[in-house]
């Protein structure tokens, strides 16, 4: 398991509906995030928040593939008086939720937001689960070191708090690796599983590299081989992983625009040699489902395809041997800790 803590995520319903104008905040946190419809954008712009300095995300379908997401990252002294241009502009009729994030001590200044707008590109364009509409790439880092390490701290917090609102594209994809190992470098080389691929070696990895408590799954089939780790609720296909090229009329749609999406960002490239794809990165799926579809391009049960490698189980199997455990230790005295029993 990584090394992550609890939050504790206020939301409240501004107007009593679960799709309406929405805020959000953490617990002990500076930030505010006001999460609104295109509907309500007269009620939006009368807030009080919107006329702060702040980044701002329009979010809505791709034109160009309705089942992905497109986004739109800005960034104002009034917030409010961008969004009501953007609302004119032919070229942004995408959008169809605003996401204004803006502080509650009113200490974000310009240099902030141009420095969080700048961030937020690269991490949507890194992590690949949205197009961005965005023509340039700011590249924004003229703060205090001190100013720095707050903003990214602040990231850190929004990545928490908006994919609970529906923003998953901003969701980082868990460190698989050992980062404090000192046989890190040895763990993990750069010998790829595949060859050198556009230029990018992917990693093979080492069983003993993988964030300690994390299983690692293999799955075969047609000719595919495919390893992932399942973490923080999500499954890492891992880089070197292969993915068939054709696509199944079967293939949930959702999985088919990832999979092209993860094509335009280069991280699912065809393999030299082959008629298959290679992952050349490390790639965060929903589900075990959804990580085999994406590996084989049709529909699959992704609990009977992957396998525990150390112990041979499908995932189905594992799994309902952990929930069995936990049913044993509910019925353990008083006195054994939960965690104790599962460890043995």
């Amino acid at each position: 398991m990584s090394n992550l803590t609890g939050r504790t995520i206020k939301l409240f319903l501004v107007d009593g509906v679960p799709d309406g104008i929405r805020t959000a905040e953490i617990m002990s946190w500076t930030g505010h995030v006001l999460f609104a419809p295109r509907s309500s954008i007269t009620a939006l712009l009368a807030r009080p928040e919107v006329r702060k300095t702040g980044a701002y995300l329009l979010i809505g379908p791709d034109p160009q593939d309705a089942d992905q997401t497109m986004v739109y990252v800005g960034e104002g002294d009034n917030v409010g008086i961008r969004i009501s241009s953007h609302n004119k502009d032919p070229e942004k009729a995408f959008w169809e939720h605003a996401c204004v994030i803006t502080s509650k001590d009113l200490n974000l200044t310009k240099a902030h937001v141009r420095y969080l707008e700048s961030k937020l590109i690269k991490i949507i364009d890194r992590e690949g689960r949205a197009t961005l509409a965005n023509r340039s790439d700011p590249d924004f880092d003229l703060l205090p070191e001190s100013d720095l390490a707050d903003m990214d701290d602040f990231i850190a917090r929004l990545q928490t708090l908006l994919p609970v609102l529906g923003a998953d594209f901003v969701r980082p994809t868990p460190r698989v690796r050992q980062t404090k190992s000192t046989d890190h470098d040895k763990a993990v080389t750069t010998s790829p599983v595949g060859d050198e691929i556009n230029g990018v070696q992917v990693p093979k990895y080492s069983p003993d590299s993988f964030v300690k408590g994390n299983p690692e799954f293999r799955m075969s089939a047609g000719g595919l081989q495919a390893r992932a780790v399942e973490m923080d609720g999500q499954m890492i296909i891992l880089a070197g992983s292969d993915a068939r090229t054709e696509e199944a009329p079967s293939l949930a749609s959702n999985v088919r625009a990832y999979r092209e999406q993860l094509r335009r960002a280069g991280k699912l490239h065809r393999a030299e040699g082959s008629n298959n794809l290679r992952f050349t990165e490390d790639v965060a799926f929903t589900s075990p489902s959804a990580a085999a579809q994406a590996v084989m391009g049709t529909s699959r049960n992704g609990r009977t395809d992957w396998i525990n490698i150390a112990t041979n189980e499908t995932y189905a199997e594992w799994q309902d041997r952990l929930v069995s455990r936990v049913g044993e230790v509910s019925t353990a005295a008083p006195s054994e800790s939960p965690s104790t029993a599962l460890d043995q």
